[in-house]
């Protein structure tokens, strides 16, 4: 549903958090209050944080201590004229699958934007965030056929409304044609970059995420789009297929009954740490302890299925 992309970002994180500071720029500095749920993930919000030290940014809604069962529809509260974002991951840090339709409305009320975090996997099979009114979409873009290697590479995903294409960051790609009239692809609004504006850039980002770019380019047109759809159908029906298994354990449940993609939150009987150190000895790897950033969640473990899970 958005209109223009670029290519790209370092990470999911990174693009979160120059969704915050493109909707910032947006209304030159008028607005300085930055709404974050609770339920994005806690890397992201650190790194939110970590761009934003020193500004006039004013953040809320970040607390791990507030009621994470709760609807996103909560933060319909915290939003008034001082708010420039209010940003939401879909689907959310546990896994879950919210509708933002009405918390958009709301935020476009007062006049402010709204960015929503996705999984780009995911979107072979809900329903997009311009669908439901979103300004900006960032994503992790490593599912999208990137390998893991101790920490990376990963990619980050950046999309909005052409409204916005001169406030946001990261290198963009126009479609022309050659002195021969045939189909060539040029950077454009190149004076918004470094080398050419430098400390007023509006963009700081520079080519090294290209290849990852590329790679995930490559994987998407091979999977084409009925491709992905399927992929997205294998992690949804297998992370389904593991909870309820899971939860018929004896002392394990799931946290939150509600519908989730391919992660999910069990809740144990023993603190999660111990749970995974003993999956450990037979060699399993087991799930996210959650107390590591969510303290009230010390017996709860994160599971993510994938379709490289058989």
């Amino acid at each position: 549903g958005m209109e223009v992309c670029n290519a790209s970002h370092y990470d999911g994180a990174t693009a979160v958090a120059e969704a915050v500071n493109m909707a910032y720029a947006n209304f030159r500095g008028k607005r300085n209050k930055i709404i974050l749920s609770p339920t994005v993930h806690p890397q992201y919000r650190q790194t939110v944080r970590t761009y934003t030290e020193g500004s006039p940014i004013d953040l809320l809604g970040d607390d791990p201590h507030s009621d994470l069962k709760a609807s996103p529809d909560g933060l319909i509260p915290l939003i008034d004229t001082d708010t420039a974002l209010v940003v939401v991951q879909y689907p959310d840090f546990f896994g879950r699958i919210n509708d933002y339709t009405k918390l958009a409305e709301a935020v476009h009320s007062v006049g402010a934007l709204i960015a929503v975090s996705v999984n780009p996997i995911a979107l072979g099979l809900l329903k997009d965030p311009g669908s439901m009114n979103a300004d900006i979409v960032t994503g992790e873009g490593q599912p999208l056929g990137i390998p893991l290697s101790f920490g990376g590479p990963y990619l980050g995903l950046f999309a909005t409304r052409k409204e916005f294409v001169r406030k946001m960051a990261g290198r963009l790609t126009g479609e022309t044609v050659d002195n021969r009239g045939q189909r060539a692809y040029v950077l454009t609004l190149t004076a918004r970059e470094q080398h050419i504006r430098r400390e007023k850039a509006t963009s700081n980002i520079c080519t090294n995420e290209g290849l990852m770019a590329l790679a995930s380019t490559v994987y998407m047109s091979l999977l084409g789009k009925n491709g992905l759809r399927q992929v997205a159908e294998l992690c949804f029906h297998k992370a389904h297929y593991a909870a309820e298994r899971i939860a018929n354990l004896p002392g394990y449940s799931l946290w939150s009954p509600t519908t989730f993609f391919n992660e999910f939150v069990i809740r144990c009987p023993a603190p999660a740490a111990e749970i995974n150190d003993l999956l450990l000895d037979h060699d399993i790897l087991g799930g996210y302890d959650l107390s590591q950033d969510y303290p009230e969640l010390g017996n709860h473990l994160l599971i993510a299925v994938t379709e490289m899970n058989t």
